[in-house]
């Protein structure tokens, strides 16, 4: 069975470069090149070694296939690198090709660069979503629709609040992600059981000058590996991404259903096809996607956890694991987050659904802002709850209109006048705060957004 990612049905080309074979290869051949002129910068060898070394350290000199090979006769990745390097070396260089190294010095700290150069992508896709957010926020704040709770029409609410609500989801996502950059962009040079034994006293130099050639931060201290909790935080704010995107697509697809169609997908009418079965269909089969997605984002950065406790200095129960959650799980978030930005920035909204859905009960949601009319007119809360309680059930169990019930019990025509009956069932006359919200909220995450760095708005 084909992966399919592997097959480029998930997945954006800018992001599968970076979990490549060849890209991981030319990774660790960079490291190996940072490593010889660490050396050299301390004085274990001449410059002439490590230029000879950095030179043949690329693709062009050594290939996948090359390393495949050493790779299939002594079953080690990286030394099967190693040896394939050492053959294309010239003279007295070869015998300084990972001097002083173990394989997780090389391994880990080319995933630094390739988790440095993914965390830069995703952040620009969760800074793009909350944008649209932000500009939807605005564009619909005054939109007035019925809300729902437990599936059953409720007060009403702004579609500019519930973006709004997605959008500062969105933004502490991206808190976090800013947030854990330093933590996770960290490479080492420490050797087989951290403590450098193999480089000598020299070894904090040569790792110091190995993590400023190749951009990366120096751990305080590590064993043979860099500590997993710093991949199981990105990983788990990547599975948080995925859960927030799962429920704002949820919602969408929710809103799409036939019976209540106020929002849809972009569908593409001269060609896009809908189902194999029924010509009709418009599915919103992004967001479906989405969904599905996310799940699997969601249980591969759980793994992660598993992979903090190893034995002792290191064990391999990690590497397995890794090989797959960690580029899997930034991939397939990356491409949700980018899908799901194009699904809001072509969303098409209907007012005359949400218009009509929000009459669907004929007054029966607004039974709150009746409740509270009566109180201003002094009946205690209690007792004018159930009053108008006693309304609305015959309103529904008689199949009439809200309004007709209120207008048959005493208690409320003594309070209330048709007039006010009819403003305190108007929807759009009871949206409490929610306009300053969203323009609060709009206001707020821009500027905290340019306190985190980001000056575009």
């Amino acid at each position: 069975m084909i992966c399919p990612i592997d097959e480029h049905r998930y997945g954006n080309p800018e992001m599968l470069r970076i979990f490549s074979v060849e890209k991981k290869l030319e990774l660790w051949l960079k490291v190996e090149a940072a490593l010889a002129l660490a050396h050299a910068k301390v004085g274990d060898f001449s410059f002439e070694i490590a230029r000879e070394i950095e030179r043949k350290a690329n693709l062009d000199y050594v290939s996948v296939e090359a390393v495949k090979k050493y790779e299939k006769e002594i079953k080690h990745d990286l030394m099967a690198m190693v040896k394939a390097l050492t053959d294309v070396c010239q003279g007295v260089a070869k015998a300084y090709v990972h001097l002083g190294a173990t394989s997780n010095d090389i391994k880990d700290t080319a995933l630094a660069i390739q988790l440095r150069d993914a965390h830069k992508i995703i952040v620009s896709r969760v800074k793009t979503l909350l944008d649209t957010l932000l500009e939807l926020s605005e564009k619909y704040k005054t939109v007035v629709a019925v809300g729902r709770t437990h599936g059953q029409h409720a007060n009403p609410i702004t579609y500019g609040l519930k973006f709004s609500v997605y959008a500062s989801e969105i933004y502490r996502h991206l808190e976090r992600l800013v947030q854990l950059r330093d933590r996770l962009i960290v490479g080492k040079m420490t050797g087989a059981t951290g403590t450098q034994a193999a480089f000598g006293k020299k070894g904090l130099e040569i790792q110091k000058h190995v993590m400023e050639y190749l951009g990366l931060k120096t751990p305080l201290v590590t064993t043979q590996i860099v500590q997993r909790d710093r991949h199981a935080e990105f990983l788990l704010v990547l599975a948080l991404i995925a859960a927030t995107a799962d429920k704002i697509s949820t919602e969408i697809r929710n809103l799409q259903r036939t019976e209540i169609a106020e929002v849809e997908e972009y569908f593409e009418v001269k060609k896009q096809v809908g189902s194999s079965a029924m010509p009709s269909k418009r599915n919103p089969i992004r967001c479906e996607r989405i969904s599905g997605l996310s799940r699997v984002i969601r249980h591969m950065a759980f793994s992660s956890l598993d992979n903090i406790p190893l034995w002792h200095e290191r064990d391999l129960t990690n590497s397995s694991s890794e090989r797959i959650i960690i580029p899997h799980t930034i991939i397939l978030t990356e491409y949700i987050i980018d899908l799901l930005t194009k699904v809001l920035k072509t969303i098409r909204i209907k007012p005359k659904n949400i218009e009509k859905n929000l009459n669907l009960t004929r007054g029966l949601n607004m039974s709150e802002s009746v409740v509270m009319r009566l109180v201003d007119k002094g009946v205690p809360r209690q007792e004018a709850h159930e009053i108008v309680r006693e309304c609305a059930m015959m309103a529904i169990e008689k199949d009439i209109p809200f309004k007709d019930a209120l207008l048959s019990n005493e208690m409320v025509r003594t309070k209330l006048s048709e007039r006010e009956i009819i403003e305190a069932l108007n929807p759009k006359k009871y949206i409490g705060t929610a306009v300053e919200q969203v323009e609060h909220a709009i206001e707020t995450i821009k500027r905290r957004c340019k306190a985190l760095g980001f000056d575009d708005f």
